[in-house]
């Protein structure tokens, strides 16, 4: 489990802990905080199309190898940024270092590999618990990194935790996938098989609508915090980890209950969840009484939601088809990245000198009450095919 952990959180650590060194990174790329900004969305694009072959090739190769070729890589390209000598290389090299996201497919394909569909959802909920606790703490040591040692100490920390999660996969993960007889393109047409289920695409697009919301945050969270409230990048990077205290408490109530309540309604929970903080966050910003403090501390909601609607929604794509737990976990995980980088992508956008914090949070509401739409979708769909 602890192996686990380490696996699904170090795409995480990779997206989150730089953050707060986006303004002196402008600096120092001759460049403006909005193109470097853009190291989120394309990382997240990355991440979404190496998730669609990491889930296949798991399959087939086994998932230890595929961890360590992944954390192998990661591990070299946090060093190279760290001498990128122009912008474009700097995001060609994020792009490469989005790898780290295949590991997040391992650890869910083997949750799936080792439980049955009942206790999935809880153990996944368990070990994504790892997720909340990085987004929280990475902000706020990258923004201290930065203020003591420059934005390189980031990249330098990141290496450091490649190369120890890969030693201690390589003495401590074993190989959880069966044995596989087909071939390479065999396994890539198993995404049709899946895609071709309405219920996948159900849990899939909830998943990457609730996720949507945060990916959303993680685009626009820091023009927010520096431009519109004037935070320090110390201050930001504290500030931006305030979603992950909610997102540990819902890991925690999806572990707990999951496997009492039942997959569907806890996601549709956690997605309303969602829905009621942006809400509050309206009110609160179109009353005139919109703060740092309300800013964020409200997106402690998304977190609670997240937690509580991600690990669910995982379970359910994996429940569709068993068979093809590794396909799946890519495939999903692919179109909830892809559906983030979008968000992020769009809130860059919609947030321009002079803005307030309104646009992105109405984005992140609307990002949420799609999710609603589709689980609700997704149950009513479960509840016809158990009448038969």
């Amino acid at each position: 489990m602890a192996t686990l952990i380490l696996l699904s959180s170090i795409s995480a650590l990779a997206m989150n802990v730089f953050l707060p060194s986006l303004p002196r990174m402008a600096v120092h790329f001759d460049s403006t905080p909005a193109i470097v900004g853009l190291s989120v969305g394309i990382y997240l694009g990355a991440s979404a199309l190496l998730q669609l072959a990491a889930g296949p090739l798991s399959d087939l190769f086994g998932r230890r190898p595929v961890a360590l070729w992944a954390l192998g890589i990661f591990a070299v390209t946090s060093v190279l940024i760290i001498y990128a000598p122009n912008i474009h290389v700097f995001l060609a090299l994020r792009t490469v270092q989005a790898i780290s996201a295949c590991c997040v497919v391992i650890s869910r394909a083997i949750v799936r590999d080792t439980t049955d569909t009942a206790e999935s959802g809880s153990k996944i909920g368990y070990v994504t618990m790892g997720m909340a606790i990085v987004p929280m703490l990475s902000p706020v040591l990258g923004g201290f990194l930065d203020g003591w040692l420059g934005w390189q100490a980031n990249f330098w920390f990141l290496a450091t935790v490649g190369g120890v999660i890969w030693l201690i996969c390589y003495l401590d993960h074993g190989e959880t996938a069966p044995p596989s007889t087909h071939k390479i393109s065999s396994q890539f047409a198993e995404y049709s098989e899946l895609l071709k289920a309405r219920r996948f695409w159900g849990y899939c697009i909830s998943s990457a609508l609730g996720a949507g919301a945060f990916f959303a945050f993680l685009g626009g969270g820091p023009f927010v915090g520096s431009v519109v409230f004037n935070l320090t990048p110390e201050a930001l990077g504290i500030y931006i980890g305030v979603p992950a205290i909610g997102y540990i408490i819902g890991n925690f109530l999806s572990g707990r209950f999951s496997k009492q309540i039942g997959i569907d309604r806890m996601v549709l929970w956690g997605l309303l969840v969602t829905m009621a903080g942006m809400s509050l966050s309206l009110l609160v910003s179109y009353a005139g009484y919109g703060s740092a403090t309300s800013f964020f501390g409200f997106m402690t909601f998304v977190g609670l939601g997240n937690g509580i609607t991600m690990p669910n929604a995982t379970a359910g794509m994996l429940s569709v088809r068993p068979h093809l737990a590794g396909a799946a976990s890519g495939l999903g995980g692919a179109i909830m990245i892809g559906g983030g980088a979008a968000l992020s992508a769009a809130s860059g956008l919609i947030l321009k000198p002079g803005s307030s914090e309104m646009p992105l949070v109405c984005l992140m509401w609307l990002s949420a009450a799609g999710g609603v739409l589709c689980i609700l979708y997704v149950r009513r769909r479960n509840a016809a095919l158990s009448d038969k």
